[in-house]
């Protein structure tokens, strides 16, 4: 026992230093702790880590909870789309000049075939809001009144096509004859809102058109005007029957089809929607254009070989197509809105069908436009009377083929040569009837020969 006593001391001093030693350790570590095991575990945790104290304390647990941010990500996504859409590169504007206005010495052929001057002492087309679905609109060309602009192409406001401008031109163009601009266009007092939904001539995306009819309804235009064809697609449709039913009067080019290609035209839109104006085009001679697309339903047909127009840099230049024919059907639309504010679209359609002059051809429908007629002829109709139109067209307006009339010319010299006959003997009775009766009808005496030599 004596020599255990020394010995258990010591292991007893021992353990009580243990204690000491690891108390204060444990009471840091879990402080509401039983004395038993978890003091061990922390002690044993302790020894281990005594030299970094932080590891198990700070840096293990942070990085298990930092993937917070997983959840972020669903609201990045959708800037992504809108960045794109705005960021859109700036189409590239580089059309070439026209023409200047002195290259114009006379009024062009439209504005003799159409006399739509006739037309400006009751109206000009004032009030009216006229839309151009096209490649945007110069505006700083000195002839063309204020415009309102938008874009729908997600580049910019620019023409860098000249199209829109050309089709602006026709509707609006100021009077400059005071300045020696013998170019007009048809209703010049009209409000203009240009909205951009082409960059090129062929192979325009779809969708940015039907938008574009869609945002001209919704500001508010009387008359929509589309020189642009498509093929037929259901939100196209949508978007005219859109405009439609906002009350707008939807005009579109027919289409150039060109001559090689003529056996397989097919039919383009939105011209061949019901409800819309379709345009087809004429030359100075009234023949239909080769070119117009005869499979599209056609309406009327107007000038649009050859027409002159505002061209992008303050000039002018002349293109044939029926994209130009149905500016001058747009404006006429303007001037009758204009004289009758009461009627609605499809009375104006109506009126401008029923008054054009003629049909005789393929492709002319009703057959050439007729802007004074369209807006003072009295339609029955129209005052709840059945009937139709009280005016007559010109009975002969569209040129098919020209040839050569050569019975007509043989009646003719039959017809002088029978009057000349007759006047010939009126003159011969004249003098022969009263030597006759000097002579009481009997023979003259005959002079011989020699004596016929001698007083001549």
């Amino acid at each position: 026992m004596g020599r255990l006593k020394p010995a258990a001391v010591a292991v007893a001093g021992g353990l009580g230093l243990a204690t000491v030693v690891t108390v204060p350790i444990a009471l840091t570590a879990r402080p509401s702790g039983a004395a038993g095991m978890p003091v061990m575990r922390a002690a044993q945790t302790t020894k281990k880590t005594s030299a970094r104290p932080t590891r198990h304390t700070t840096t293990p647990k942070p990085p298990s909870h930092t993937p917070t941010p997983k959840t972020t990500p669903t609201p990045t996504p959708t800037p992504a789309p809108t960045v794109t859409k705005t960021v859109a590169p700036p189409q590239r504007c580089d059309v070439a000049n026209g023409y200047p206005a002195s290259g114009m010495t006379a009024a062009p052929y439209p504005q003799l075939m159409l006399d739509f001057t006739d037309v400006w002492p009751l109206t000009r087309g004032e009030g009216v809001k006229v839309a151009i679905v096209d490649s945007g609109v110069d505006t700083s060309h000195p002839q063309l009144p204020p415009i309102d602009t938008y874009d729908v192409t997600n580049t910019d406001k620019r023409d860098c096509n000249g199209h829109g401008t050309m089709v602006a031109g026709i509707i609006a163009a100021q009077d400059q004859r005071s300045s020696h601009v013998p170019f007009l266009g048809v209703a010049p007092k009209v409000q203009l809102i240009s909205v951009k939904a082409a960059t090129q001539d062929t192979n325009n995306p779809p969708r940015p058109v039907a938008e574009g009819i869609r945002r001209a309804a919704d500001l508010g235009a009387d008359i929509i005007n589309v020189s642009i064809t498509l093929p037929n697609y259901s939100f196209l449709k949508s978007a005219v029957e859109y405009a439609q039913h906002k009350g707008a009067l939807v005009v579109a080019a027919a289409g150039n089809t060109d001559k090689d290609k003529k056996a397989t035209e097919q039919e383009l839109y939105p011209a061949s929607y019901d409800g819309v104006i379709s345009v087809g085009a004429v030359g100075s001679d009234g023949k239909v254009a080769a070119f117009t697309d005869t499979k599209s339903r056609v309406s009327v047909v107007a000038p649009g070989v050859d027409v002159n127009s505002t061209w992008p840099h303050d000039s002018y230049a002349s293109r044939p197509g029926t994209s130009f024919a149905a500016p001058y059907v747009t404006a006429t639309a303007a001037l009758i809105k204009a004289y009758h504010p009461s009627l609605t679209a499809a009375q104006i359609k109506h009126r401008i069908e029923a008054t054009a002059d003629g049909r005789t051809s393929v492709g002319s429908g009703a057959g050439i436009l007729n802007p004074l007629r369209a807006v003072t002829a009295v339609l029955p109709e129209e005052n709840g009377q059945a009937g139709t139109a009280t005016v007559k067209p010109k009975p002969v307006a569209i040129v098919t083929a020209e040839h050569k009339d050569t019975f007509s010319r043989t009646v003719a010299l039959s017809f002088v040569g029978g009057a000349l006959g007759i006047a010939g003997a009126v003159v011969a009775g004249g003098i022969i009837i009263p030597a006759g009766r000097r002579r009481n009808w009997r023979p003259g005496r005959r002079t011989p020969s020699s004596e016929r030599e001698e007083t001549g």
